[in-house]
């Protein structure tokens, strides 16, 4: 056997050493890795290492615009008190929001009530603390309870609710949630109207506009931008399906071409859907409303004529929507998700908010500024809302909670809503594509440097009437009508919809999919009173009897279709 060379090395570290350099680099490709964070890190971050004062924002606005109201509020607090402020922000949809709103806001309660108070804790006691129809005189234990939640400090360690819908906010306000001042009396929006009564007027912010309220006149919240809703489209995906005409109106999102090419999310989850759908009722209202004008000796009053439009276009816009429904791809659990879906050509059109529909109309224009992505809101079928701001209940920091309501509605706060990126005050990275809520802002100087500048909104609001009294206490019960008779039944409605297609529309069949008679106005009314018991075993019953209900009228829809009848 032959000697090994005596300057060869041990034949098991050969390898070792041959592989050493690739595994020194693989080690430094890790640390990079690891590092990148620090490395990308913004020079001026909205969490810093160190901070005087934090304040939890709970919100349902996307990261650019709590990017951009973080990086201007931290610096104006830094330069106006010297202290660095951590803005702790808490996300989700609207109304996954609120329902976590009350939740935490029970457990709260719930131990003070316990703890704190010393009283045995119930069922009725956990259903009272935010019933906004109890008296403060009522003397039962749900009243003892109400008034004990009311006149309490009780919190969940968060400041401030920051955009969504005045709907949710009303809903939060009256349960006792959201307040106007803290117990000193020195913070909150009502000290802050005390302070700037002349923000608070017709020719600044004022009280509603168009039906739709601004701000609560109890200052429990107030707007901070402006609204509206529409539709989004893909003009590509459109004429690939043979759509020629744009859509203008809710109405026509139920074009039969458009089956399985429109985006929907579900209302239960999204405020924005809820809201569209139910200016699409109050639209087919209006319409038969001045149908039945044209002929006014058929009714004796106009009050029987209102009567008769309100249950008549009721029942049209549940029918619209029936059928917007069956062209659904699916409900996404987001409102977010359907500009992107239309922007990736995965649906033609579909409901969204403006500034989102704006966003990503921008983000596709090509060079020579032509863009396959639109947004239009419905002429006399949207109006103008608000995206409120407000202080809840027992604020761990009162006095920067009021501070960032405030800096949001100063000039300096609503130019980040609408300015373009870059210019003096505006955002530095990106447009957010929303509209001030200030009137007083619209002058020509600010609209020289908005990236909407073509927009009036209060003009716009002139033609559209919001009327809270027709559906606005019935705006749960939409998305609980959504619920039972579209998204658990969608693969029967759908399959229905497709065969009446293919039938060309026979009477019989329609009269059978568009049977809405279990739910028209007057049921719809006592439907919501119901829901608003809040009593979770009759509305699972109630779900599972008017869900069966309807998939047999989408199965007889079905077979009538076949049958061609």
């Amino acid at each position: 056997m032959d000697a090994a060379a005596p300057d060869a090395p041990p034949a098991e570290l050969v390898p070792v050493r041959k592989g050493w350099r690739r595994e020194v680099w693989v080690l430094v490709a890790m640390l990079v890795v690891l590092a990148a964070p620090w490395l990308l890190k913004p020079k001026e971050s909205t969490a810093p290492a160190s901070y005087d004062r934090r304040l939890v924002i709970l919100t349902p606005h996307h990261e650019k615009i709590r990017q951009e109201f973080a990086l201007a509020f931290t610096r104006y607090w830094r330069e106006k008190t010297g202290q660095v402020v951590y803005i702790d922000w808490r996300t989700g949809g609207t109304a996954e929001l609120a329902m976590l709103l009350r939740s935490e806001y029970g457990g709260a309660f719930q131990h003070y009530w316990t703890r704190t108070l010393k009283k045995d804790w119930s069922h009725e006691v956990g259903l009272a603390y935010a019933n906004s129809k109890l008296k403060s005189t009522d003397e039962s234990a749900a009243g003892v309870a109400r008034r004990a939640f009311m006149e309490s400090n009780v919190g969940i360690g968060i400041d401030l609710f920051f955009g969504g819908g005045s709907f949710d906010f009303e809903q939060q306000a009256s349960a006792g949630i959201l307040v106007a001042a803290d117990p000193s009396g020195k913070f909150g929006l009502k000290p802050l109207r005390e302070k700037h009564p002349d923000w608070f007027t017709d020719e600044v912010i004022p009280p509603s506009v168009s039906g739709e309220p601004f701000y609560d006149q109890e200052m429990r919240w107030v707007g901070t931008c402006l609204s509206s809703l529409g539709i989004c489209y893909n003009s590509d995906v459109l004429k690939r399906l043979g759509v020629e005409k744009a859509p203008t109106q809710w109405a026509d999102l139920a074009d039969p071409r458009l089956i399985g090419q429109v985006a929907l999310s579900d209302p239960n989850k999204s405020g924005t859907v809820t809201k569209s759908l139910e200016q699409l009722i109050q639209q087919q209202m209006q319409l038969r409303l001045e149908e039945l004008t044209k002929d006014p000796a058929t009714f004796s009053t106009e009050e029987t004529r209102l009567k008769a439009a309100l249950e008549q276009g009721w029942e049209r816009g549940l029918r619209l929507i029936q059928r917007v429904s069956a062209n659904a791809r699916y409900f996404t659990d987001s409102a977010t998700k359907i500009p992107l879906e239309v922007c990736q050509g995965d649906s033609a059109a579909g409901m969204c908010i403006d500034f989102y529909g704006r966003s990503f109309e921008e983000q596709v224009r090509k060079a020579d500024g032509s863009t396959r992505i639109h947004f239009v809101a419905p002429v006399g079928g949207s109006s103008i809302g608000v995206d409120p701001v407000a202080m809840l209940r027992g604020a761990p920091d009162p006095e920067l909670a009021m501070a960032f309501m405030e800096f949001v509605l100063t000039p300096e706060g609503q130019k980040l809503w609408n300015y373009q990126p870059g210019t003096a005050g505006g955002p530095q990275e990106a447009a957010l594509r929303r509209l001030p809520v200030r009137r007083d802002f619209y002058t020509a100087e600010n609209q020289a440097l908005m990236t909407d500048a073509g927009l009036l909104p209060f003009e716009q609001a002139k033609l559209f009437t919001y009327r809270p009294e027709w559906t606005g206490s019935l705006f749960g019960a939409v998305r609980f009508l959504v619920k039972v008779m579209c998204i658990h039944v969608h693969a029967d409605q759908q399959r229905a919809w497709k065969a009446i297609i293919a039938a060309d529309f026979p009477p019989r069949a329609v009269a059978a999919f568009e049977d809405v008679s279990l739910v028209n106005y007057e049921a719809t009314k006592r439907l919501a009173a119901d829901l608003g018991k809040k009593d979770k075993e009759l509305e699972m019953r109630l779900t599972r009897e008017m869900t069966q209900r309807f998939r047999r009228h989408y199965e007889l829809a079905y077979q009538l279709a076949k049958e061609g009848k």
